[in-house]
Formats: C-alpha cells, sequence, structure tokens
C-alpha cells in the first residue's frame, strides 16, 4: 500500500485487484475478474494513519473510514452506524474451559444484532457511489435483517432472498423493515445462485454479497480494526472465527495485517482458527484433507446462518489458517446447544447457534491440544441468541423450558416446588 493524500467517492481505495492472478481493474461494478473470473479485492493507496486520528472519531465503524472503500463524509450521511461493539472479557468461562484469558467480541450491540449491519453499511455507501437504486441480497437471516433496516434507515428499496426454512424470528426481524422479502423453496445455495442470476438481469439492483461483494466484504475488517484498538493497540495470540462464506475470518486476518503495514500494533503472530457446524463443514473437511480446493456440501445443521455448502472464500480460509499456524474444525449440533448453554451461565451473553459454533470449536480444539490454553484468546459471538429460540427454547416443555408447568402463589407451593427439584 501506498500513500495518497486526496480520498474519491471510495475514500482512498484505488483500484481492484484479482486475489487468483492479480489482475487489476478501476473501481465500480465489478465483482469477478476479466481475466480469469477470479474474486475480485480492494486495494488501496492509504494517508498517514494514527491511533489519536482513529480514537478521535465516532464510537462506530466510521472512526475506520480512511481504511474502508467509503466516501469521506460517509458518518453525516443516513446510515445505522453499526460497530465499536464491546470487547467483554469472559474470566469465568475461561476458569470453565482452562483458559488463562478469553475475551468475546459481542457482535450483538449492532443496530440489528448481528455483525452484518458493518458489511452491509459498507456496501451501501460504495452501492449509492455506483447509483444503485435497490439494495438486495440472497441471505440465511442475519444480511435480509442488516439489508432490510440499512435500505429503510437510507431511504432507498430493499429486496431480500431466503430460504424458506428460516427462523422465524429473523423473518419477522426482516419484515418489520417493510421491504421486500422472497421465500425461496431451497438452501442458501440455491438462493445464492437465483440473486447472481438478477444481480445478471436487474441493472439497478446492488447485491450486497454478489455484484459489490469488494466494497461489502471489506466491512468485517472493522471487526479485526476494534478488537486490536479495544486490547491496547495489540492483536491477540490467537482467534477463533465462525466460517460461513469465510470472508469475516479472512477479512480479520487482513485488518492485523493492515494495521502491522500502517505501524498501528506491533507486529506478533495470531494464530486464526475456524469454526464450522458438522452438519456443513466442507472447510473444516478441506483441512482435515489436507485440501486446497472446498467440496461443495448440502447443509443440515441447526446453525443456519453458517450453512453455506458452497463457501466463496473457503480456499482463502484454508490459506489464512495455514499461514498463521491455525486450524478448522467442526462441532454438531448437540455441541451447539451445550456451547450456547454454557456461555449464556456463565458469561450472561446469549449468542445465537453460529456463536455456539464458535465456542463449541473452541472446546474442540483445547480437548485436542491444538488450541494453547495459555495464550490469550478471542472468540466472535456474531449474533443474539434470540434470533435462534428454537435451538434452546421448546414451548411444549422441553429444551430450555425451567419447569413442568406453573405452581400456584403460595409459599406452600414454592417449598413443594423445591421439594421436588432437589429429590
Amino acid at each position: 500500500m501506498t500513500t495518497v493524500s486526496t480520498p474519491s467517492g471510495f475514500g482512498f481505495a484505488s483500484h481492484l485487484f484479482c486475489r487468483e492472478c492479480g489482475a487489476t481493474a478501476a473501481l465500480g461494478a465489478s465483482h469477478a475478474c476479466a481475466e480469469c473470473f477470479g474474486p475480485l479485492e480492494v486495494g488501496y493507496q492509504l494517508p498517514p494513519v494514527t491511533r489519536a486520528g482513529i480514537e478521535a472519531g465516532p464510537a462506530n465503524i466510521w472512526r475506520y473510514a480512511s481504511l474502508l472503500p467509503v466516501p469521506p463524509g460517509i458518518a453525516a450521511t443516513p446510515n445505522t452506524e453499526p460497530g465499536w461493539t464491546r470487547l467483554a472479557r469472559a474470566d469465568q468461562l475461561a476458569r470453565e474451559l482452562g483458559l488463562r484469558a478469553l475475551w468475546l467480541k459481542d457482535e450483538r450491540g449492532n443496530p440489528t444484532h448481528s455483525f452484518k449491519d458493518r458489511v452491509v453499511a459498507v456496501a451501501l455507501a460504495a452501492a449509492v457511489e455506483m447509483g444503485y437504486k435497490v439494495l438486495a441480497c440472497p441471505s440465511t437471516g442475519n444480511l435480509a435483517n442488516a439489508v432490510a433496516a440499512a435500505a429503510a434507515r437510507a431511504g432507498i428499496r430493499s429486496v431480500v432472498l431466503i430460504p424458506a426454512d428460516l427462523e422465524p424470528q429473523k423473518i419477522a426481524a426482516t419484515a418489520v423493515y417493510g421491504g421486500t422479502m422472497v421465500a425461496i423453496d431451497g438452501s442458501y445455495d440455491d438462493v445464492n445462485r437465483l440473486a447472481s442470476e438478477l444481480a445478471d438481469d436487474r441493472e439497478d439492483w446492488a447485491f450486497v454479497n454478489v455484484n459489490v461483494r469488494p466494497y461489502y466484504a471489506e466491512g468485517s475488517k472493522t471487526i479485526g480494526y476494534e478488537i486490536a484498538e479495544q486490547l491496547g493497540w495489540r492483536l491477540p495470540e490467537q482467534i477463533v472465527v465462525p466460517v460461513a462464506s469465510g470472508a469475516q475470518l479472512v477479512k480479520i486476518d487482513k485488518a492485523f495485517r493492515e494495521l502491522i503495514e500502517l505501524g498501528l500494533v506491533p507486529d506478533t503472530r495470531c494464530r486464526v482458527f475456524g469454526a464450522q457446524a458438522t452438519g456443513c463443514s466442507p472447510v473444516a473437511a478441506a483441512f482435515r484433507a489436507g485440501h486446497d480446493v472446498v467440496q461443495p456440501v448440502k447443509p443440515a445443521t441447526i446453525a443456519k446462518s453458517l450453512a453455506i455448502g458452497n463457501p466463496a472464500d473457503g480456499p482463502y480460509v484454508l490459506d489464512v489458517v495455514r499461514r498463521t499456524g491455525g486450524a478448522v474444525a467442526d462441532v454438531g449440533d448437540e455441541e451447539v446447544v451445550s456451547a450456547i448453554r454454557l456461555l449464556a451461565a456463565a458469561e450472561g451473553i446469549f449468542g445465537e447457534t453460529a456463536s455456539g459454533v464458535t465456542l463449541g470449536v473452541l472446546r474442540r480444539l483445547l480437548a485436542d491440544g491444538v488450541l494453547d490454553p495459555g495464550a490469550e484468546t478471542v472468540i466472535i459471538n456474531s449474533g443474539d441468541g434470540l434470533k435462534t429460540l428454537d435451538a434452546v427454547w421448546a414451548p411444549a416443555g422441553g429444551g430450555g423450558r425451567p419447569g413442568a408447568g406453573p405452581i400456584r402463589p403460595t409459599l406452600e407451593a414454592f417449598e413443594a416446588w423445591e421439594s421436588s427439584r432437589a429429590a
């Protein structure tokens, strides 16, 4: 990255480049390389950046605006202002797991209660700059929430495509914003294929994770920036990240490398680990087999937000974890539910199923001796458990229900209930 002093409508982003062949292209509505059809990435010519300058910025992702493909005045535009979520020290959970130091990046604090608000905010800025009139997406739920909310805030139309079997909480949390929502009879990968066809057919529709994907994906870097800043401008020794498309993990690693290159954090090693659900674990399977290619699978897991059977960034996840000395592992649905309950009971944090996958994999890697229990560790809680209630709560009387039924409002009834519990 070289430096310049004059930002454009895309800030200090200067070009797009292919992650496969390295060919470059002008900034604009491109997401695939014209030479080899590889995925495009945003390149920059950055200005001098200081810790003090960042710290003086707003308490949201726009404190890092100079490191993103967004216009200089982005913070003043109508947007959901995501980011600057808390980095919670999880001492009780650490003791339970036998870890020296554990932090949890709690993405529930975003406007629609998942990290997707970050990527959508950056995608929206790019879409507006390029003249798109509709903000759209294929989604497993959280992205649909974020797109519908961001479009409503910006005053433009939204269209979201979702699998018909999505959690009802996520469907309701999308519909409330008044955009167009279409349920598709198929998996997320089926929905994504339809979105790709529509992106070619509808010239004024910006599909955030399709035709403006290079800009959208950059929003995940802000998770990495915040972790480093909240740790006092240093990197953790190891981090566990949930893997759906794989972009979040890849971009957090990119953020760490950018901070090192800019001289904002010391050049220390951070081992990066990926977490998948066993019912949709193509990247973990490729890692175990020593492969560079990720074989698509048909998802079958309660962790629907991670149920992407053909992850676009899967090969790049493998590159990152191997380069940093990390790994990719998976856990089954029972372990996911157990981890959700453990996190809630130990730290008072109710994460969605993706968070159960991440904590479950952390436990698995510790048990297998892959993670270092003496190293400072960060895990990502990517969304709110209220969005995936069915995983832990069965209103008919099982799951998380605290008792068999109501009792009478008397001391005697309570004491009888107490005795029955003890027995």
